[in-house]
């Protein structure tokens, strides 16, 4: 029997208290933006990790402002919104190589949203194979790189943006 580790759930699994707040709002302090897998905090926008990702270097980018739809965002924050997922496929493709990319909005809870009161992209890199018999017959996604590696790859990069 093979085993699946994946030693950074533990503390998901075991934790009584859950993030209180939106995960998707910074704050000023900057210096839990690791711990919280933040790549980008922009004058409009946000970039970050997906904590329980599709697949290695899944990212989550949203309006810092509280906006439930598409349309309540201003023609600035659209704009911005747009810009920061475009850098950030041009950084996936650059540090994680992928073949292709899913990109898209869960908007409301029905489509999936866990957070409809704050609208965000999922940008999720695909690679050929990355479906394979672990999900299909034990539903299961095998991630093979951890999250905050991934992170530490990619920050750098995210630092760079203007």
């Amino acid at each position: 029997m093979k085993n699946l580790w994946a030693p950074w759930r533990m503390n998901y699994i075991l934790s009584d208290q859950k993030e209180e707040g939106c995960i998707f709002c910074p704050g000023e302090d900057r210096s839990k933006d690791g711990e919280r897998l933040i790549l980008y905090v922009g004058s409009l926008t946000v970039a970050m990790m997906n904590r329980f990702p599709y697949n290695n270097g899944h990212l989550l980018v949203a309006p810092l402002r509280h906006v439930a739809q598409m349309e309540d965002l201003s023609d600035e924050e659209t704009l911005d919104l747009l810009r920061i997922v475009r850098e950030s496929i041009g950084i996936l493709r650059k540090v994680m190589q992928p073949e292709g990319f899913n990109v898209g909005m869960n908007l409301g809870r029905i489509a999936g949203a866990g957070m409809e009161e704050h609208m965000h992209f999922h940008i999720v890199p695909r690679w050929s194979g990355d479906t394979n018999f672990m999900t299909v017959l034990g539903e299961v996604r095998v991630i093979p790189e951890h999250i905050k590696e991934t992170h530490r790859k990619l920050k750098p990069f995210f630092e760079k943006i203007k």
